[in-house]
Order: C-alpha cells, then sequence, then structure tokens
C-alpha cells in the first residue's frame, strides 16, 4: 500500500509539474522588439500591426510586403475595417488559449483585423465570381491594411451598392454573430419575444435589426444615452438598465440573446417561457485562462435540467450569410451604426475606444 502511495504521489507531482510548466509557457510574454525589416525586393504596403502581445501601445503603423492572389485568392484594396473584441483578445494574447493559434510567447503573424470592404484590384486564375473593380466585404485576417488576399470560397462577398464601405466594413463578424445566434442557435420565428441584452453594440444593433426582420417582437437594452438610437434600429420596447432590471420584471420571452452576461443564468430563467432559449454571445469578465467557461458550463448543465435551452455561440464567418446581410442591408432591412471612425494609423486607439466597453454600435478604420 505504502509503494501504491508513493507511485501515486509521485504521478501527481509529475502531471502537477507539467501543468504548472505549460502554463508558464503559455502565459509567457516575450517583450517587443525592434521593428525587423521588409525583404528585400518586396512591395511594400501600410499595415496596423504588432510584434508582441500587449495593450494597444504596442500597435504600430509600419510598412510590410504587400500580398500576390494565389490562383484561388482575390486581392483586395481595403477602403475600410472595423474592430472587435476578437481583434484586441489577439492583441493582448488573452484568455491564454489564443496564443495555441496565435503563438506562443509573441503571435507568429503580426497582421491585425478581420472585418474589411473594398475594391478588388486582381483575382487569381481559378476564381470565377469576382473580377478587378468588384467592391466587396468580408472577413480576412490581415484586415488592417492597405490590402488583403481573401480566398474566393471563404468569406467574402459583394458589397451593396447603398452602403458605404465603412458600413460594410462593420458587418462581417458582428452582424453574422448576431444571425447566427438568432437564427441557428435561438431557433428565432416570427411572432416571438425577442430580448437583446447589450443591444447598442456592435453585435446588439445588429441583432434588433434582424430579429425584426425575421418578424420577432424585440426588447433592446441598453444604459440610457443609448435608448433613443435602440428604438430607431427598430425595437418595440427599450429597457434603460439604470432604470430597471428586466430580470426582475413580469415579462417573460421566447429567446434572449445576451452580448453582457450581466446576470446569472438563474436571473435570465426567471424571464425564459418555459421553452425558451437564451445564448450567450460575450462576457464582461472573460478572464485569462478558463474562468470565461464558467457560464458556458453552467448553461450545458442547467439545460439538462430544465425545459429551457441554456448556451454559447461562436460565430462562423461565412460567403453564403455575408450574402444574406448584403440582401437585408440592399432591402433597407439592416443599417450598420458606426460610432467613431479612425485612420489605419491610429489603429491602436481604435482598439483602446473599443477596450473600453462603450461604442455605440461599430468603430470604424479608414483606410486611406
Amino acid at each position: 500500500m505504502k509503494l501504491r502511495y508513493k507511485i501515486l504521489g509521485g504521478i501527481v507531482i509529475v502531471v502537477g509539474v507539467g501543468v504548472l510548466s505549460l502554463a508558464l509557457y503559455m502565459s509567457h510574454t516575450t517583450p517587443c522588439g525592434p521593428t525587423p525589416p521588409p525583404p528585400a525586393g518586396a512591395t511594400l504596403m501600410k499595415a496596423a500591426v504588432r510584434h508582441c502581445y500587449g495593450s494597444p501601445d504596442v500597435v504600430r503603423y509600419e510598412d510590410i510586403p504587400k500580398p500576390s492572389p494565389k490562383d484561388d485568392e482575390v486581392l483586395v484594396r481595403v477602403h475600410a475595417a472595423s474592430v472587435n473584441p476578437l481583434d484586441w483578445h489577439e492583441l493582448e494574447g488573452t484568455p491564454y488559449l489564443v496564443r495555441i493559434d496565435d503563438g506562443f510567447g509573441k503571435p507568429d503573424n503580426p497582421r491585425l483585423g478581420v472585418d474589411f470592404a473594398g475594391t478588388v484590384e486582381a483575382v487569381g486564375k481559378s476564381v470565377t465570381r469576382f473580377k478587378p473593380g468588384d467592391e466587396v466585404f468580408g472577413g480576412r485576417n490581415g484586415a488592417f491594411a492597405e490590402y488583403v488576399a481573401v480566398r474566393e470560397a471563404r468569406a467574402i462577398a459583394l458589397k451593396p451598392a447603398n452602403v458605404t464601405f465603412e458600413q460594410a466594413a462593420s458587418v462581417p463578424i458582428a452582424a453574422i454573430t448576431a444571425l447566427q445566434a438568432l437564427r441557428d442557435k435561438g431557433q428565432i420565428h416570427a411572432g416571438q419575444k425577442v430580448l437583446i441584452n447589450g443591444a447598442s453594440g456592435g453585435v446588439g444593433t445588429f441583432a434588433v435589426q434582424i430579429a425584426k426582420s425575421f418578424g420577432a417582437e424585440v426588447t433592446g437594452v441598453c444604459s440610457t444615452t443609448n435608448v433613443d438610437m435602440v428604438k430607431s434600429l427598430g425595437a418595440d420596447h427599450v429597457i434603460d438598465y439604470t432604470q430597471k432590471d428586466f430580470t426582475e420584471g413580469t415579462e417573460h420571452y421566447d429567446l434572449i440573446v445576451d452580448n453582457v452576461a450581466t446576470h446569472s443564468l438563474f436571473a435570465y430563467k426567471r424571464v425564459l417561457n418555459p421553452n425558451g432559449s437564451y445564448v450567450m454571445i460575450g462576457t464582461i469578465t472573460p478572464g485569462n485562462w478558463f474562468g470565461w467557461l464558467a457560464k458556458p458550463i453552467e448553461g450545458m448543465v442547467l439545460s439538462k435540467l430544465v425545459s429551457q435551452k441554456f448556451g454559447m455561440m461562436l460565430a462562423s464567418l461565412n460567403h453564403d450569410d455575408l450574402a444574406i446581410l448584403g440582401d437585408l442591408m440592399q432591402s433597407g432591412k439592416v443599417t450598420p451604426v458606426i460610432d467613431r471612425r479612425y485612420k489605419l494609423s491610429e489603429t491602436g486607439e481604435a482598439l483602446r475606444y473599443l477596450e473600453k466597453g462603450h461604442a455605440r454600435g461599430k468603430v470604424a478604420v479608414m483606410v486611406e
């Protein structure tokens, strides 16, 4: 018995040391060094980049190699981009799990940004859906730059003629997140009572309008200064959270889309109809490690015990949903809301403003 305990104790120590070593490795941040010189003879473009993890202070405006489209790619001259919480998570390298994909110690790819809108400059020889001169919008890593190269089959679509480049650039991540949360995760249909918690933010402003396009009765929750704006988006009812806690009210909802995770799941449960659904999109306190997983795990367990459904969703950028959103914008059912505009050279400040959590709609980055 003593030998068995010694062996088990040794295993525990080895596993503990391994986990601690992995944690230290993942959380280590390499200091920023000098900017590496561009490859000799490369054609250059301007971009907002970072060579280490950190605050918006580490974002630099530099010359980097201009991409060339592969056979199945479209080269886009970017006119506008927009910032998302995803961008500052990747900027900071938090939660640390993002470093599994982005790089340990420092980012493998210095480029930032995803959302873009611009004009097709060139296409690969296998491309059939786009041609030079087409106005497009979509999602591609490295969007905070003068050019991006995007695979034709991925997240790129024609821009509606009735929206500006900055409006189109605000769509991909936020609007697709709203669409997939309502349609796919929430199974929305006409006549339902839908509540959007955090209705004045990037995803929220799209969620209000998209929910209305499905024929739902929409309630938006926001602060006092944003009440009129959320009403203008078509919300049937608007709750000022500084004056009233909707989870303490008597109204019940078929679907709650939660952008800010400001209440416990049991508080949301009180105002969900018996077969209602709760979809969490974001949280204001994600943490550096696994704290952000607590509520999704709690939701999975709770869904097994009650008739309501509680879940979290992550958006999947794709051409088909971009085309749907393009049609909604073309018909006037969805109009992107732009809060502030920054120059490409001011991308760090745009990220800093977004991180404060008070943006009304989207924050655009203009590429001159």
